[in-house]
């Protein structure tokens, strides 16, 4: 039997934490498997510590250096498990997220990590729909990647899985990246020794809190920036990140920076159409 350890960074999170500690549980509930959970509790200063000290089945591990990555690498150092399996606070699993993971982890012995997208389920159907169109322009990139430049892969960060003896091989978590492209850091070194694989069928619930504050556009552009900077230069592009923290679950969208929002969303309906128009002209050409 293939024991999947849990690791969830928890800095504040005491407004979400409850219900993905509950997600786990509940998908883990009823079937022959050997999961262990891991709060790492992140230099927290609100109730997440005590939250968690609630679920007698959650080990709870202390990292006083504030940033995911360091907790990302003290839960992988207090685990046992075969596959650790990186998910954030305000995540929840979806139903058979636990079944589809050891099913693709059975049926490849040469896969060494697997990630899947996000559902912003706080956020509006139109703010939903804005986000599919960049995870399509993500799966391309990864088709791209893996398959034909072969310089990394896609990993999407709070929604992964990965084999301990390959994360050992590869040296763990890079803490040297503070918060954008440590999950293209992940996928990139991952690809040197196995594979690495992104699939729609693996889902998971997420609050859109930072896209709500930072708004989608600026959001997906310094993911865009720092995915390619880590894939060809091997150091992220942003090298601050800010703490997205609401008092309640209630995400209210309201981009920050709304000239700038507006901006970007012009220039990347320009550069889809011009790719959509050479796409059409080139097919047309060799009709000819």
């Amino acid at each position: 039997m293939i024991k999947l350890s849990f690791v969830i960074p928890a800095y504040n999170e005491e407004v979400y934490v409850g219900k993905c500690l509950d997600s786990i549980t509940r998908e883990s509930r009823g079937k022959e498997r050997d999961v262990e959970i891991i709060l790492v509790n992140n230099a927290s200063t609100d109730g997440t510590r005590a939250i968690a000290e609630k679920y007698p089945n959650v080990r709870i591990v202390d990292e006083q250096k504030k940033g995911i990555v360091f907790a990302r690498q003290a839960g992988f150092a207090a685990s046992h498990g075969e596959l650790i399996a990186n998910v954030d606070a305000d995540t929840m699993l979806t139903p058979g997220w636990i079944d589809t993971a050891l099913s693709e982890f059975r049926s490849n012995p040469d896969l060494v990590a697997l990630s899947g997208p996000f559902i912003y389920y706080d956020l509006s159907k139109m703010a939903q729909l804005l986000v599919k169109f960049f995870y399509f322009a993500t799966y391309l990139a990864y088709l791209l990647n893996r398959f034909i430049f072969r310089a990394g892969s896609v990993v999407q960060g709070g929604n992964f899985i990965v084999r301990r003896s390959a994360l050992q091989k590869i040296g763990g978590f890079d803490t040297n990246i503070v918060f954008y492209g440590e999950d293209t850091d992940i996928a990139r070194r991952m690809r040197k020794v196995g594979d690495v694989k992104f699939t729609f069928a693996l889902p998971i619930y997420s609050s859109g809190r930072r896209l709500a504050k930072e708004g989608i556009f600026t959001t997906g552009m310094s993911y865009v920036l720092n995915y390619f900077w880590i894939t060809f230069f091997k150091k992220p592009f942003t090298m601050t990140s800010t703490a997205v923290r609401f008092p309640h679950e209630k995400t209210v969208y309201k981009a920050e920076h709304r000239t700038r929002e507006w901006v970007l969303a012009l220039g990347t309906i320009v550069v889809v159409f011009a790719l959509i128009e050479g796409l059409i002209y080139a097919f047309s050409r060799f009709r000819l």
